[in-house]
């Protein structure tokens, strides 16, 4: 089991807190079985049977079926091992020049470059992003969604 990460309660948004848009979900066209990062008041677009918030620390509990995660970007190290490790879901991540991001891209059957001008539900992010998967059916849902190119 992994460490708790979150050790204090989250009353309110902070600058880890960007949620998807929706037009990525409706282009995905899947629903997820866990959402494992979902912001404190619950899911805002994603399909997801299940969530975990900072409350129920997504990181520490147990990952079940085809996930979503959207890491918190300031924290993405353990999310992103731990999201390699369950090896079935689509993740969007910051690009990084870190180890954690090389072996993402190494390992991942899917990657795709998220467009640079990618907008937030709360506004843009300083950093370019990726949809990785795992998994057949994510793959599939990467390739048929016309976001961009998928290696």
């Amino acid at each position: 089991m992994q460490q708790r990460l979150f050790t204090t309660r989250q009353d309110a948004k902070t600058s880890d807190d960007y949620d998807t848009p929706k037009w990525i979900f409706d282009a995905l066209g899947i629903e997820f079985d866990l959402d494992v990062a979902c912001p404190a008041d619950g899911p805002l677009h994603t399909p997801c049977k299940a969530f975990y918030t900072q409350a129920d620390d997504g990181l520490a509990a147990d990952w079940h079926g085809t996930v979503w995660i959207n890491p918190p970007f300031s924290h993405t190290n353990d999310w992103a091992y731990r999201f390699m490790q369950h090896a079935n879901g689509i993740g969007l991540f910051p690009m990084s020049q870190s180890r954690w991001f090389d072996k993402l891209w190494q390992t991942s059957e899917a990657l795709m470059a998220l467009p640079p001008n990618l907008k937030f539900v709360q506004g843009k992010i300083f950093m370019p992003a990726v949809l990785c998967a795992y998994g057949h059916d994510n793959v599939a849902a990467l390739k048929q969604s016309g976001i961009g190119r998928v290696r």
